[in-house]
């Protein structure tokens, strides 16, 4: 949570998100009109309620990719990546969303984080030519589906993805702009979309011992040819000589159950329904199509075609991290 209140929560039908979402909406009356919309391209996501960095300074590059998992050191203008910070161990503090603009580093993480991602760079400037600032009370996170053709003048960096554009824009223009960008979505729809693209958040499908590996971002966020960073090791070692410990896998859940099993509802082989825990729900959604779906850390030896139940709910593998 990060008291952040987002004036979009002033639209029609707009009802408000609880829990890390607090302060954007959780949906505007239709959660799969919602989606579809998103699906077909249109509309956005206000995601106003995550924290806002930027790093200026002749040395922002080569400095960061010091302290990153991800290459950034040539990273050309406009081209979004993700990074990642780890602890000593290997372990993720903290994730992401980057792109430069040529004379600034731009990243939006996840909310309430802004601080501590601040406080640790500020650290680790020394003698290199970089400001860090913590933004998020100057410019918001607004995201666009994959084919939207909503124009993004106003914006003061664009991060392009296969799924859409992420759009800083300023704070105080953030109604004006979404206003040409067409219907508003909220984040419940924002969510299922994600949880669909197997794409993991921190401190959802992370906790204080996940390490890259397991929740597949040794594919976006890590870059395996690089120099030393903090946490290194690991993911060398773990990459080259072992396995991770644990997987993320989807989960295509029972559609004749009610509610959905919350972040982390215990896991357990559907033959052994009283048995040990073998991992926990991560994030879980109502897809438009795919009806209820959701992601969970196992162990990694859980063979791949058993069904599991998440609580007493149902639900049959698709691997994301191979066993």
């Amino acid at each position: 949570m990060t008291g952040v209140k987002s004036p979009l929560l002033a639209l029609s039908g707009a009802v408000p998100a609880e829990g890390a979402d607090e302060g954007v909406a959780a949906h505007y009356g239709d959660i799969f009109r919602e989606q579809r919309n998103l699906s077909q391209g249109t509309g956005f996501v206000d995601l106003s309620h995550r924290g806002v960095v930027t790093v200026t300074g002749a040395d922002r590059l080569a400095w960061l990719h010091l302290l990153l998992t991800q290459h950034v050191s040539g990273l050309p203008p406009q081209q979004a990546t993700e990074a990642l910070v780890l602890s000593a161990n290997g372990h993720v503090e903290h994730a992401l969303y980057l792109v430069d603009d040529g004379t600034t580093t731009w990243a939006h993480v996840e909310p309430g984080t802004q601080g501590a991602l601040v406080a640790y760079l500020e650290s680790m400037r020394f003698f290199y030519r970089v400001e860090v600032a913590d933004a998020t009370a100057e410019y918001a996170v607004v995201h666009l589906p994959a084919g939207s053709t909503a124009a993004v003048e106003g914006a003061a960096a664009v991060r392009e993805l296969p799924y859409g554009r992420d759009l800083f824009v300023p704070r105080a223009e953030l109604e004006k702009l979404t206003a040409g960008y067409g219907p508003a979505a909220g984040v419940w729809a924002y969510e299922a979309l994600r949880i669909e693209g197997h794409r993991p958040r921190l401190g959802f499908e992370t906790d204080h011992r996940t390490i890259p590996h397991e929740v597949d971002w040794l594919g976006t966020a890590v870059h395996l040819q690089k120099g030393c960073y903090r946490g290194q090791e690991t993911v060398a070692r773990v990459h080259n000589l072992g396995r991770p410990p644990r997987r993320l896998v989807f989960l295509h859940l029972d559609g004749t159950e009610e509610t959905l099993p919350p972040h982390g509802t215990e896991v357990r082989l559907a033959t052994d329904p009283d048995g040990r825990a073998l991992g926990f729900v991560t994030s879980s959604a109502r897809h438009h199509e795919l009806g209820p779906i959701a992601m969970a850390i196992v162990k990694r030896n859980v063979p791949v075609d058993a069904v599991l139940l998440a609580g007493t709910v149902p639900g049959t593998q698709d691997v994301i991290v191979p066993q």
